[in-house]
């Protein structure tokens, strides 16, 4: 049984993507303290929306249920491992791309979304945003501990 993809969610979800991606480059551009070119970031920014159009579009029509997350990141990397044909180009052009300029609008609209049902988020109540800021915390902590460790390991700290 295939999942039905309707051509308004579909232009939905491109159009959330593509003003993403418009504030990512601005963000990006900003971000380098206007030194890196704006128009050098655009094949990055466009193969990162490419990824995720495509990822975002098979979890909807593949009927295993399997999350877009996942799509995109076996896209991300099948493109992106050594051997591959286009490896060489997707990283050069990816890495002209911050980290926190794709974050910041993709929060921004988690953070709208939230506010969109705030009647839903109301119902969570306080152990749920306890909850969450556990599990935030303790990625945070986790990740410095294990960046720690391989710093040591490699002798940088």
């Amino acid at each position: 049984m295939k999942k039905r993809l309707t051509l308004d969610e579909f232009l939905e979800y491109t159009l959330i993507m593509l003003i993403i991606a418009a504030i990512a480059l601005v963000g990006n551009w900003v971000s380098s303290k206007f030194t890196a070119s704006f128009v050098d970031s655009i094949p990055g920014i466009l193969i990162l929306l490419g990824i995720a159009l495509v990822g975002t579009t098979l979890a909807k029509v593949i009927p295993l249920k399997i999350p877009a997350i996942i799509w995109i990141t076996v896209i991300g990397i099948l493109l992106a491992v050594e051997g591959s044909p286009t490896a060489a180009y997707v990283t050069e052009a990816v890495g002209k791309i911050g980290l926190l300029p794709l974050a910041t609008p993709v929060l921004a609209y988690a953070g709208v979304n939230i506010g969109k049902d705030w009647a839903e988020f109301k119902k969570i109540s306080w152990r749920g945003i306890l909850v969450t800021l556990c599990v935030m915390i303790g990625t945070f902590v986790g990740s410095a501990v294990i960046a720690n460790i391989i710093l040591y390991a490699q002798g940088i700290v």
